[in-house]
């Protein structure tokens, strides 16, 4: 065992008096070593259950023969740090979780990990040490918040951010605006739409590091302490055959979980995430991967933002094994992979139906006929960018329309609500990219106050910073170069014509080469001024958003 190193032989006697001075006996100290990675936090919503889920495992843990060794790691809530400084932190923390749980794991020796999960970046971050330390791991998540109810209707995070801009808009009173506050989040668990915390809760359970059931289990159901159980249960035979992350997460398996990503609409964060997960496995995950499986792989889940389901609706239509079995049998995903269950994605399909053709639709009569999201290039993004067509609507899947120039989300944001967006315009929001931010922040704040007022059919949004899956309308992200590394976003002038057509995956800046160039010889980079050295330190290695933001 790893463990040994540090508990083994009788120069191991100082080791062993310091685990016992935790109360642990010799029989105990001799098991396994298995860490159990708890992100508990009070203000998360997802995060606050996390202690019901983490005994669950560590009782499987221990009944299974391990020594269940928890300890915690930090977790930002994206909601609450939207549309505010908070925001430049979120994408960052992912880092810094993956190297808190590589520092416990190499410095105590430990043998295997169970990592309790259910939030936007600690999935990924946890994942990421998964794959980079490559010791035997599973995940569990704390699974989804079911929505709420409102005005006789199902409410999720997305619509009170965009009830915000009806009460700006004057469409709703301060009364109707505190209904829908009080009862969008009724339970814990992750926001209830294919937000990014479900969106890669559902790809590590697509990628084989997760159990089935994993993505959509309701937080409040009691099936999701069961499945905190197996995980107990699954680490230790994982630990016994020496199944390892990088035996699971091959190549084959991160192609499965993108086109996984297009059948359900996913949040454009996976074009982040998944690329961040294979390099941490030395497996290159580009942004053309997600526009190949686009194009062959329809969108046959239309949830929140973009569609009227919800998880919890996923859920009770057989969840993302059913969605799997049901692109197994068009082709579309390879059943050899090996997961965590020990078997196959194959073996473990078989039996598995989908049990609501309304939640997940016959490949021959999809919700959309391309995947959810789409890359676009041009001269304005030419390393690409990231837009989730499944929640665009039609009629803004070309546009072409006046720029509008913001070199922050703050900037932004006060001319929305000031009413000094038109429609038709192309709101630009710059030098919010990784290094330019930094940290890469989220824009549900103006995207969800366009759609309240009524102007996500008429207003495009493009950024270089990214977008929550709460976002819809033509919300396009990712925009690399970014603004700060010279791309061509930063030389956008007030009233330039951008060109979107997103069919033809096309997104270009109507000024001459000659006219850009002129341009960039007087450009100095805005100032982006952070008294955070965390942040700082950040900006230095951090690489492209086309990349996945990781450290290069």
């Amino acid at each position: 065992m790893r463990s040994d190193k540090a508990k083994a032989g009788p120069e191991r006697a100082p080791h062993r008096s310091l685990l016992k001075a935790s109360g642990y006996t010799d029989w105990e100290i001799s098991r396994p070593w298995i860490g159990v990675v708890n992100p508990y936090n009070a203000i998360i919503p997802g995060h606050v259950h996390l202690n019901r889920i983490t005994e669950g495992v560590k009782s499987a843990v221990y009944a299974f023969g391990g020594l269940p060794l928890e300890f915690p790691v930090i977790g930002v809530c994206d909601g609450i740090a939207m549309n505010h400084e908070g925001m430049k932190f979120s994408l960052p923390s992912r880092e810094l979780i993956m190297d808190s749980i590589e520092v416990m794991v190499r410095a105590h020796a430990l043998d295997g990990l169970v990592l309790v999960t259910n939030c936007d970046k600690i999935i990924p971050g946890m994942a990421m040490a998964a794959l980079s330390l490559n010791i035997p791991a599973v995940m569990i998540s704390g699974g989804p918040m079911l929505a709420g109810t409102s005005g006789g209707r199902d409410v999720d995070l997305s619509n009170i951010f965009e009830a915000v801009g009806k009460r700006v808009a004057g469409l709703m009173t301060d009364d109707e605006l505190r209904a829908i506050e009080d009862t969008t989040c009724p339970t814990c668990g992750s926001c209830a739409g294919m937000f990014t915390a479900n969106t890669m809760n559902c790809m590590v359970e697509a990628l084989g590091l997760a159990l089935p059931g994993n993505g959509t289990i309701p937080a409040v159901y009691s099936a999701r302490d069961r499945l905190a159980k197996e995980a107990g249960r699954h680490i230790m035979m994982l630990v016994e055959k020496n199944i390892r992350p990088r035996d699971i997460l091959t190549e084959k398996a991160f192609k499965n979980a993108v086109a996984v990503d297009m059948a359900l609409g996913g949040s454009t964060n996976t074009a982040l995430h998944l690329p961040a997960l294979a390099h941490s496995a030395g497996i290159s995950l580009t942004l053309d991967h997600f526009e190949e499986a686009s194009r062959k792989t329809p969108h046959i889940c239309s949830m929140s933002p973009g569609g009227n389901h919800h998880i919890q609706d996923l859920f009770s239509a057989g969840g993302v094994q059913a969605v799997m079995a049901r692109l197994l049998g068009g082709d579309l995903i390879d059943g050899s992979p090996l997961t965590v269950t020990g078997r196959t994605v194959e073996e473990n399909l078989r039996g598995v139906r989908v049990l609501d053709d309304d939640v997940i639709r016959p490949l021959e009569n999809p919700y959309h006929a391309q995947g959810g999201l789409a890359i676009l290039k041009g001269n304005l993004a030419p390393e690409g960018s990231v837009v989730k067509q499944s929640a665009v609507d039609p009629s803004m899947l070309k546009h072409s329309g006046p720029a509008r120039v913001f070199d922050s989300e703050e900037a932004a944001s006060e001319a929305i609500l000031a009413k000094k967006i038109n429609h038709g315009d192309v709101v630009v929001i710059r030098y919010e990219g990784p290094k330019g931010g930094p940290g890469m922040r989220e824009m549900l704040g103006p995207t969800s106050s366009l759609a309240g007022m009524g102007m996500d059919k008429t207003v495009a949004l493009i950024t270089d910073g990214r977008f929550s899956g709460a976002s819809r309308g033509a919300s396009i992200g990712h925009v690399s170069p970014e603004a700060a590394a010279g791309g061509n976003i930063a030389l956008v002038q007030e009233g330039d014509t951008i060109e979107i057509d997103i069919p033809a995956r096309s997104m270009h800046l109507a000024v001459s080469d000659e006219e850009l160039g002129k341009r960039r010889a007087t450009w100095k980079p805005a100032e982006s001024v952070t008294d955070s050295l965390f942040l700082e330190r950040y900006r230095s290695v951090v690489t492209s958003g086309s990349r996945g933001a990781v450290f290069g």
